[in-house]
């Protein structure tokens, strides 16, 4: 046994060595080939230059296949006009002027800015920027009186403000080689903690032309709670208030004649009030009119047709419903429900999804409605969808509004509708023909 040990240890010191120099074998060609990796130049030919890893041919077909992804991504619907960008944030709210030649927007970078729309095909669009007062969310605007006046609704920690921006008159210079500078448009009225001090999800404005209004802008706002205030768009004064009384709004609008207020809330039914203006044009009172009843869940979104005699409302029970409230109501004549049609949108599921969002078209054929960040276009006449665009945008719409005129493009006029969402975006689309795709 004492013989069997030096050749045991000896055994050992021998595979030993072998091991050893195995593994100072392999991390010597082991640190050759990261050498390789990291510093390829260090062996590479200096007669012939290497060839690079991937070849011109390999990464222009990769770009080729990259730009062709982007392209693929980037491709529009065939309504989608145009896009403004610059915005910093997602976009709250969108407003067309009277004229259709300026579209106002706010935006929650703060910021409200005034497109001018020579051309909605244009490659660039110039713009007011007008910032609003440190610490305000803007939550939705509107014109007033003409293209230079904007009511924009700002949320704040302390509330919720109104501010009216116009534009001062340029002075003019005394030097006849000198052109006048354009002002930036200054604060002419401002409201605060209006709504006791709740956030407001909707401002409408309209020309009042109805009976003996006297032409002003009449604005209406429309707070989370339940109540909705008049303002005169002008100054800023409170011409009057109506309480919904129902839980909570969803939103308020205010028909094109300044004649109706009319307002979505929790509940199935929709609320009218009449706006009364006496002999001098000056608005009297606002009074209970009538109730829109037949919708079996909650109201998402109305709007009035441009003649004020019809309202088009959307509701969670997944129909669309067109009223006539031209009715004497004064000796209980009751709305009519003109039409009724199926919400053309479904889940997974097949159960039907309800409408966010509705405008219609100044010459109320064309409904727009959204749901999420799909857009659709409907025939008011049949309720039959003329075109979709099921990803019109990136992100949720927030608002849609048509011009209430038709718009330059190229060397045509066409009807267009604009439409703002949390992708920092607003979109101009074109009107989609009135023939029913089959």
């Amino acid at each position: 046994m004492d013989a069997a040990l030096p050749i045991t240890v000896i055994s050992l010191i021998i595979g030993s060595l072998i091991t050893l120099v195995f593994f100072k074998t392999y991390f010597l060609k082991r640190r050759s080939e990261i050498q390789s990796i990291t510093n390829p130049e260090l062996h590479s030919d200096p007669i012939k230059p290497s060839k690079p890893s991937h070849s011109k041919k390999a990464l222009s077909k990769r770009h080729s296949n990259h730009a062709s992804d982007k392209d693929q991504n980037k491709k529009h619907h065939p309504l989608d006009l145009n896009t403004l960008k610059g915005h910093g944030d997602f976009v709250t709210g969108l407003c067309f002027s009277s004229d259709a030649r300026s579209l106002a927007t706010a935006c929650a970078d703060g910021v409200v800015r005034v497109f001018k729309l020579d051309d909605a095909s244009s490659k660039s669009f110039k713009f007011l920027r007008i910032n609003l007062p440190a610490g305000g969310h803007p939550t939705a605007i509107a014109f007033t009186d003409d293209a230079s006046s904007v009511v924009v609704a700002s949320q704040m920690l302390t509330g919720c403000s109104l501010y009216m921006y116009g534009e001062e008159k340029p002075k003019t210079s005394k030097e006849p080689t000198q052109q006048a500078k354009l002002p930036l448009p200054q604060i002419k009225w401002q409201q605060h903690k209006v709504h006791d001090k709740r956030n407001i999800l909707t401002l409408f404005g309209a020309t009042a032309s109805y009976g003996s209004a006297d032409g002003s802008t009449v604005l209406a706002s429309c707070s989370e709670g339940t109540d909705i205030i008049l303002w005169h768009g002008k100054t800023g004064k409170i011409l009057g208030n109506v309480d919904t009384n129902q839980l909570k709004n969803n939103m308020a609008s205010i028909s094109p004649n300044g004649r109706f207020i009319a307002a979505a809330a929790f509940t199935a039914d929709v609320k009218v009030w009449e706006i009364v203006y006496a002999k001098d044009g000056s608005v009297k009172e606002i009074v209970k009119a009538m109730q829109l009843k037949g919708h079996k869940s909650a109201v998402t979104w109305l709007c009035f047709a441009p003649n004020s005699e019809q309202i088009i409302t959307a509701s969670k029970d997944g129909s669309i419903r067109v009223w006539n409230i031209n009715v004497r109501y004064h000796l209980d004549e009751d709305p009519k429900t003109l039409k009724v049609f199926p919400i053309p949108l479904h889940d997974s599921r097949g159960a039907t999804l309800h409408y966010d969002r509705l405008s219609l078209s100044p010459d109320g054929r064309i409904l727009a409605a959204t749901h999420g960040s799909k857009l659709q276009w409907l025939s008011v006449d049949t309720g039959k969808v003329l075109d979709t665009a099921d990803k019109a945008h990136e992100g949720d719409i927030t608002w849609i509004t048509w011009a209430p005129k038709t718009i330059p493009t190229g060397n045509e006029l066409i009807l267009v509708l604009a439409t703002a969402s949390v992708d920092k975006k607003v979109k101009l689309w074109a009107a989609p023909s009135l023939q029913v795709p089959r």
